[in-house]
């Protein structure tokens, strides 16, 4: 299988729990390598334009709201069948349901405040590194 990438973010819960580090080093540790990485913060406008696919359901407003609501931190990674694998070890939206050792049974509080974000397939991982970082800033 070819290398390809997957884009996540730590989301603004698990940045003001100080879980960055022990997301990341869970990541790294599944064999991921980060190729571009900030700690920024998204606009209004951001927000909605990232989840511009969520914009007709219910919770799309209380989404734009979280994600707006502090620091992020968002990385493309790589590894082969890097979209599945992330989403593995990521788990489940609910924490309550995510498997053993997975980031959002680790990290997670809630299927709100979940604490991470994974791309769902290698098309949307694309557009979704794109929107994050230029082209100069991916390695």
């Amino acid at each position: 299988m070819a290398v390809n990438k997957t884009l996540t973010m730590i989301k603004p819960d698990a940045v003001r729990d100080g879980h960055i580090g022990g997301i990341l080093n869970q990541i790294t540790d599944a064999g991921f390598r980060i190729s571009a990485m900030k700690l920024t913060q998204l606009s209004l406008a951001d927000a909605k334009a990232f989840y511009a696919v969520h914009e007709e359901r219910p919770f799309f407003g209380e989404l734009v709201e979280f994600m707006t609501s502090g620091p992020i931190v968002a990385a493309i990674l790589e590894k082969e069948n890097a979209v599945d694998d992330f989403r593995t070890l990521i788990g489940s939206t609910n924490p309550a349901e995510a498997a053993p050792g997975t980031i959002r049974a680790r990290f997670a509080k809630s299927i709100g405040e979940n604490a991470v974000h994974g791309s769902d397939s290698d098309e949307n991982a694309q557009i979704e590194g794109d929107f994050h970082f230029a082209g100069r800033e991916q390695f």
